[in-house]
């Protein structure tokens, strides 16, 4: 019987491991639904997976499992919650004066579906990962101690000074989810993924429809590209519920405003992003299409070499 307290190893197993690291392989063996609650009267959240044929799991189910698992084994070796059960939440060092190493991912909507993509990519590559969150308690729940959930008022400067604390990198997976750019010092990359073209391209109703999302995306944009902090801004085609991994790309320019994107497709190439910062600023689009991407550092090279914002 294997020891049930031993590590995991996310960089071990079968050769599915690998594929999470491949965009031109598929990320897992089963779809899942992120963090959808029960019902209105139980705010409690967790992964619907639904089982393939194989019996082989994915990586991603891999550590879906891992993750769910560990308020269980909290529980069976009599580890504390991280939350005592009064709901009163355990103190934190709020000593303003005291400077971390920035070594954190900042994700600045982890209620987002984007959001908990990107988490579970950074978790994978055993990166720090804070997130904002609206609800603590049901982050806790969802993700356990692999994330510094932090919930508070985004206007207050006091909030986003600890949520920035320790912080490296930035990623904004949906409009609306940039804070006080003032509170960036010391943060070395800011990736902001973005809808713009999509919405400008609308028509009609769906232009109506589009047209507070496409303000705040011009002003996401804008706000990124004057903050002084190396940015790269991801223009993607039209975000869709389809199984990532499983097609190549297109970087061409005018693509985002007539192709669409996998949103786990989305969510990988943010965190590719992360170790690729540019001089000053990139800026590209993408869509799903045919060229297939084995080597991202030379995919960024390239694409800052096209850009005429860099």
């Amino acid at each position: 019987m294997k020891n049930p307290t031993a590590q995991f190893n996310p960089m071990a197993g079968s050769p599915s491991t690998l594929s999470l690291f491949n965009s031109s392989s598929i990320y897992s063996n089963r779809s899942f639904e992120i963090l959808k609650p029960y019902s209105s009267s139980d705010k409690r959240f967790s992964f619907t997976c639904f089982s393939s044929k194989k019996k082989q799991l994915g990586f991603m189910d891999q550590i879906l499992d891992y993750i769910e698992g560990g308020p269980k084994l909290r529980k069976w070796y009599g580890a504390p919650d991280p939350l005592q059960k009064d709901g009163v939440e355990l103190r934190e060092d709020e000593n303003p004066e005291v400077e971390e190493v920035r070594d954190a991912v900042l994700v600045t909507n982890g209620d987002n579906e984007i959001g908990q993509m990107i988490i579970l990519s950074l978790i994978v590559k055993r990166v720090r990962v804070k997130a904002l969150v609206k609800d603590k308690r049901v982050a806790m729940e969802a993700f356990g101690t692999y994330v510094e959930s932090m919930a508070g008022d985004t206007k207050d400067e006091t909030f986003l000074k600890k949520a920035f604390r320790g912080v490296r990198a930035v990623i904004c997976p949906v409009e609306g989810s940039l804070y006080n750019v003032d509170s960036w010092k010391g943060i070395q990359h800011v990736i902001l993924l973005s809808q713009l073209f999509v919405y400008r391209n609308s028509t009609g109703i769906q232009a109506v429809m589009n047209s507070n999302a496409r303000k705040l995306a011009e002003q996401d944009e804008n706000a990124v590209r004057t903050s002084g902090v190396p940015y790269t801004i991801i223009r993607t085609g039209l975000l869709k519920n389809t199984p990532g991994g499983q097609q190549g790309f297109c970087f061409e320019e005018g693509s985002a405003g007539k192709g669409s994107l996998s949103k786990e497709d989305a969510a990988f190439i943010c965190v590719e992003a992360l170790d690729n910062v540019p001089q000053n600023g990139l800026i590209f689009e993408v869509i799903n299409g045919g060229e297939k991407v084995f080597d991202w550092k030379s995919c960024f090279v390239e694409l800052t070499g096209r850009s005429a914002y860099e």
